[in-house]
């Protein structure tokens, strides 16, 4: 296009005529904008149109993703049956063997230091591999130290068959069906008072005149009556454990008798402080009344034991 101007002088329109710098300077203008232009382009399409490389990387890392959250579930399914295996462990064969349980510390234990982790936190994907590098290190660590634990239990068990032999190891009714457990041990409702307080055995369901054994071989210690606790047997294992048998119709035995698991040394009653025919049950150890869902090994298979844990736990009215 033609451009004109006013010349001041003359007052007359002359062409304006420009010369190589501006055609130049102009040439350059429209070069710098082109390639704005272009490089704003460039890089939205690739933005928005990944090439086929980046498409088969995103796929990839989506994959991975999400291989990694199932081995974070399965880490975590695991992890559960770890603690179970641990609270089985504490609580049932350690206890069976008077060993101490294993400090939560030890059972944890010390896994790499927090600057690993941090590491792998400032990675690709960091997060998620962190987490499971650290739940991997931690279920490790718990499973070395069960398996040690196991080894120790089979040491002490290849010795002590007396032991085995004389400690509280079944229930002390008839109970294979479960359904005279009426109250477990721990904090309950006091069926007279109606407050809250411990209960420091298991109450088991069952009619006057029922057969109550001996859950483990021993000596009758306490044979007579106890205040609130009605006629009362109690049964010295050894070992530091005793075993008492509650609001009794009628003893069978004297003070000073051996007897052996399985043996009938009472028949139930409804004696004492007692709101309906029962047997409370107790498991001392160095005369600490301890939780006796514990002492049913003999009786209970894993699945009956795990179901006289919510029974006993669901009963929360006692009936002494």
């Amino acid at each position: 296009m033609k451009k004109y101007h006013i010349n001041p002088d003359t007052l007359a329109m002359e062409r304006v005529e420009h010369g190589f710098a501006y055609w130049l300077r102009r040439s350059g203008w429209y070069l710098l904008g082109g390639i704005c232009m272009g490089t704003i382009f460039f890089y939205l399409f690739f933005l928005f149109f990944p090439s086929p490389k980046e498409k088969q990387l995103m796929q990839e890392k989506r994959n991975m993703e999400a291989q990694l959250e199932v081995l974070s579930s399965q880490v975590d399914q695991m992890q559960i049956v770890l603690t179970d295996l641990s609270q089985r462990d504490d609580n049932l064969y350690r206890a069976l063997f008077g060993a101490e349980p294993i400090p939560l510390a030890v059972r944890q234990g010390a896994t790499r230091k927090i600057t690993y982790y941090e590491q792998l936190a400032s990675m690709t994907n960091s997060q998620l591999m962190a987490d499971l590098t650290l739940k991997t290190d931690q279920l490790e660590k718990g499973l070395y130290v069960q398996a040690k634990s196991y080894d120790e239990l089979m040491d002490m068990a290849k010795t002590q068959e007396i032991r085995l032999e004389n400690i509280p190891a079944i229930q002390p009714v008839m109970n294979k069906d479960l359904k005279r457990v009426a109250s477990g041990y721990g904090v309950r409702i006091d069926p007279v008072y109606h407050v809250r307080r411990m209960h420091t055995g298991m109450d088991f369901t069952a009619p006057v005149g029922t057969d109550v054994f001996a859950t483990g071989n021993g000596v009758i210690c306490f044979v007579g009556w106890k205040q609130g606790y009605g006629n009362t047997v109690m049964v010295d294992h050894g070992f530091g454990y005793k075993t008492l048998y509650a609001h009794l119709y009628k003893p069978l035995v004297r003070k000073g008798q051996r007897v052996k698991r399985s043996d009938v040394i009472a028949l139930v009653g409804n004696t004492g402080k007692s709101t309906g025919p029962h047997l409370h049950y107790e498991v001392r150890f160095q005369e600490r009344p301890i939780d006796p869902r514990n002492f049913y090994f003999y009786d209970l298979s894993p699945e009956e034991y795990d179901q006289m844990i919510q029974l006993s736990n669901n009963f929360g009215e006692m009936l002494d």
